[in-house]
C-alpha cells in the first residue's frame, strides 16, 4: 500500500517507540518504564517532551505519587509531580471545576520546589509558565513583567527568561507564552501574538522549531476570527505566509532528523506548504510525518473542529494532492 492510502494514526509520542512502550505501561498505572525511559534521556529538548507527554497520561492516575512513595529522594519524580499537579490545574481551568484555585495553588508550590531542588532544569519554569495562563488578569507581579522588545506585552518574561538560561529557545517555554497571550484578558491578543511569535522566530537559531511558531498563530488567528476555508485558502498565498513557511521548511525542518520534530510542528509546516502551492515541498514533509498526523491544523478547515473523521479525511486530500505532485502525476 502507498503512502497515499495509508490512514494517518494519532499518538502523543510519535516516532518516539521508547516513549510510547512507557505510555502502555503507564496507562495500566505502573511507573517503572517512565522512570527507566526518563533516566535514559539526555537533552533538554527530549526531556521536556517527555515529561509533557508521560504527564498528561499520568494526571489520570496516582502513578507518580506512587513513584514517590517508593523513592521519596527521586528527583526525577519531583519534576514528574510538578508536571502533573500542573496538567491537574491545567483541566480544571479549561472545565471551569470548582477546586481550579486550590490545584493551581498546588501546582505553583511543587513547581517552585521541584525548581529549588533542581536548579539546572528547565521544566518547573515551563511549568510555572503553563500556570501563568491561568492569571488571565494579570494580578501576580510576574505576570506583567516589562517586555524584551518593543510591539511586546507586559507578561511572565522573567519566567521564560529562566528557563533560557537552562534551555535556550525550549519550544514548550515559548509556547507556553502563546498560551498567556491568547489567555490575557485585555488587549488585542491576535495582533499581540503576531508580534510575539514574529519576534521569537527572528531571535531563535537555525534549526530551532520556534521558527515554525509563525504558523500556529497563523492558524489559530483564522480559528479565532471564524475564518472559512475559502479564507485560509487566501491567505496562505501571500508572499508574507509564503514566506513563513518556506522559512520554517528551509531554516528549521531542513537542519533536524524529522524523527526529532514535533508532530504537530510538522503538520502545521505541512499545512502551510500545502495552502501556499509550495506541494512539491509539502510532500518532503508529509513523508517525515510518515503514519502520524495531529488533527489540528487540519481540523479548522472543517465545519466541525472537534470532529477528528473530517480532519483526517482534509489530512488525506492534502496529502494525496502534494505526494502526486511530487511524483508529477495527477492526484
Amino acid at each position: 500500500m502507498s503512502q497515499d492510502q495509508l490512514r494517518p494514526v494519532y499518538h502523543p509520542a510519535g516516532h518516539d517507540s521508547e516513549l510510547r512502550s512507557a505510555l502502555q505501561d503507564l496507562r495500566t498505572g505502573r511507573w517503572m518504564s517512565m522512570r527507566n525511559l526518563l533516566a535514559s534521556t539526555s537533552g533538554w529538548a527530549l526531556w521536556t517532551q517527555r515529561t509533557q507527554v508521560l504527564a498528561a497520561v499520568a494526571a489520570g492516575s496516582d502513578a507518580v505519587q506512587a513513584w514517590r512513595t517508593e523513592e521519596p529522594r527521586s528527583l526525577t519524580a519531583t519534576v514528574m509531580h510538578a508536571r502533573v499537579v500542573v496538567e491537574r490545574a491545567l483541566r480544571a481551568h479549561r472545565e471551569n471545576h470548582p477546586r481550579t484555585h486550590e490545584l493551581w495553588h498546588e501546582a505553583w508550590e511543587a513547581c517552585r520546589i521541584a525548581a529549588h531542588q533542581i536548579p539546572d532544569d528547565p521544566v518547573p519554569w515551563v511549568c510555572l509558565l503553563a500556570l501563568a495562563q491561568l492569571d488571565e488578569k494579570q494580578r501576580l507581579d510576574e505576570h506583567r513583567m516589562p517586555p524584551p522588545g518593543p510591539m511586546l506585552f507586559p507578561g511572565p518574561w522573567g519566567l521564560l527568561a529562566e528557563s533560557d538560561k537552562r534551555d535556550p529557545h525550549n519550544r514548550e517555554a515559548y509556547h507556553r507564552m502563546l498560551q498567556f497571550v491568547y489567555a490575557r484578558s485585555s488587549g488585542a491578543h491576535l495582533s499581540e501574538a503576531v508580534n510575539y511569535a514574529q519576534w521569537a522566530a527572528s531571535s531563535a537559531p537555525a534549526g530551532s522549531p520556534l521558527l515554525a511558531l509563525p504558523l500556529h498563530v497563523r492558524v489559530e488567528r483564522y480559528r479565532r476570527e471564524k475564518g472559512h476555508e475559502k479564507a485560509l485558502d487566501m491567505h496562505w498565498v501571500t508572499d508574507d505566509a509564503t514566506r513563513d513557511a518556506l522559512r520554517a521548511l528551509h531554516d528549521w525542518f531542513d537542519l533536524v532528523p524529522p524523527t526529532e520534530c514535533s508532530l504537530l510542528d510538522l503538520s502545521h509546516l505541512a499545512h502551510a506548504l500545502w495552502g501556499s502551492h509550495q506541494f512539491a515541498d509539502a510532500a518532503r514533509v508529509f513523508e517525515a510525518l510518515g503514519p502520524y498526523y495531529t488533527p489540528p491544523p487540519w481540523s479548522y478547515r472543517t465545519h466541525s473542529p472537534g470532529d477528528a473523521g473530517l480532519a483526517e479525511e482534509v489530512f488525506l486530500r492534502a496529502r494525496g494532492r502534494c505526494l502526486a505532485a511530487a511524483r508529477g502525476t495527477k492526484p
